[in-house]
């Protein structure tokens, strides 16, 4: 997959790739220093992203390009699928398990599976994995844009036909 990054011209932001510029929204605080970078802060991480993974709603996207496919690792996104915010668990900045039954003590966690469509898909952008360090950051994702085009609370947004 192709490295990426973020830019601001002007008073809008936009992705940088393959020569496109592809305008998008970013965290409500703008963005940051990787290394200044903490959980909750509203910043978008500043950096060139190779694409990691692609997460995606089989019932509201399903016309992948097969060249695509065999580059990227793939993730059907279920309404059992977390992301886990919680810097007490070793499960941090990683994709986990929803259990279903409410007495069954889980990490704290976002879920993927949402009903406003950011995330009929997502590109995981390997934000603070090798290693995980806890506070410094987690779930940053390239998700679809808000309908309202609002700002993120730290992921890359873009509208979603620019996915296809």
């Amino acid at each position: 997959m192709k490295i990426w990054r973020v830019r601001k011209y002007n008073d809008q932001y936009a992705i940088e790739i393959a020569n496109k510029v592809i305008p998008c929204q970013v965290g409500k605080n703008g963005l940051i220093s990787p290394k200044f970078k903490r959980e909750g802060d509203y910043c978008t991480p500043i950096g060139k992203w190779k694409l990691q993974s692609l997460y995606y709603r089989e019932e509201k996207y399903n016309f992948f390009n097969d060249s695509i496919m065999k580059k990227i690792t793939t993730h059907k996104i279920t309404k059992s699928c977390g992301w886990c915010d919680d810097i007490n668990s070793s499960n941090y900045n990683q994709k986990i398990t929803i259990e279903n039954d409410t007495n069954i003590t889980q990490p704290h966690h976002e879920k993927l599976w949402r009903e406003d469509d950011a995330y009929d898909i997502f590109f995981d952008l390997g934000y603070n994995k090798n290693p995980i360090i806890k506070k410094m950051g987690r779930a940053i994702f390239l998700h679809c844009s808000f309908d309202n085009l609002r700002p993120t609370s730290g992921c890359v947004a873009m509208k979603k036909e620019f996915f296809s």
